[in-house]
């Protein structure tokens, strides 16, 4: 592997390893892109660190209750707002099901502070009560990398979890190759290092007395 991981590495990481298997394939060769993206895709869904955390900031429209997701969200970690005269005061709202925030506020033209959140879709927040102030808002969400390709060389996976975005690729490719000798292989590695960097993101967010709760 290369002392620093990008795309371009990583591509030629795997061919050698596809080489190393008996399977030099220029059909496979040709996917590896793809296989990337799809171990990347892999990754953010079993990963919850703060490396893979993004804050978004917005504000409320008045009689708005349908607010947009930021591009790539994955998960919402938490919603606040501020009120007050200079808006000093956060407030956070409470995540419910859908059916719970129709259910508290059935009108959404009437217009009171927001107390609850819902997925409207996957690209969309349903508030309840909708806004009656143009309130700012914070939203702490997991979201996907950028995903590596040819004008984008690196991200978060190749700069600070190069042993995790290998095996889980290497994974990925045994699996397209159907190279079942190393598909066990690659997802026992796979298996390890996830483990060793949610353990070094555990010891990074709480201390001795606290319990970590998953994101």
């Amino acid at each position: 592997m290369a002392a620093t991981m990008t795309f371009t590495s990583l591509k030629s990481d795997m061919a050698k390893y596809l080489e190393r298997a008996g399977a030099d394939d220029t059909t496979a060769v040709a996917q590896l892109p793809s296989l990337i993206n799809l171990a990347e895709r892999n990754i953010s869904r079993r990963l919850k660190l703060q490396g893979l955390l993004s804050v978004a900031t917005s504000t409320m429209v008045v009689g708005t209750s349908v607010y947009d997701k930021p591009a790539r969200w994955r998960k919402t970690i938490s919603i606040n707002f501020g009120t007050s005269t200079n808006n000093d005061t956060r407030v956070h709202l409470y995540p419910r099901s859908y059916e719970y925030c129709r259910m508290f506020h059935p009108d959404p033209t009437v217009e009171i502070q927001p107390k609850f959140y819902a997925d409207y879709d996957a690209e969309h927040w349903l508030f309840a009560g909708t806004p009656d102030a143009t309130y700012p808002f914070e939203i702490v969400y997991n979201e996907l990398p950028e995903l590596l390709s040819g004008t984008n060389e690196s991200n978060w996976l190749t700069d600070l979890a190069p042993e995790v975005l290998l095996p889980v690729a290497l994974h990925e490719l045994a699996k397209f190759v159907g190279d079942a000798d190393n598909i066990g292989l690659w997802d026992a590695e796979a298996n390890k290092s996830f483990a060793a960097i949610n353990e070094e993101d555990l010891q990074k967010i709480v201390d001795r007395t606290s319990t970590r709760q998953e994101a």
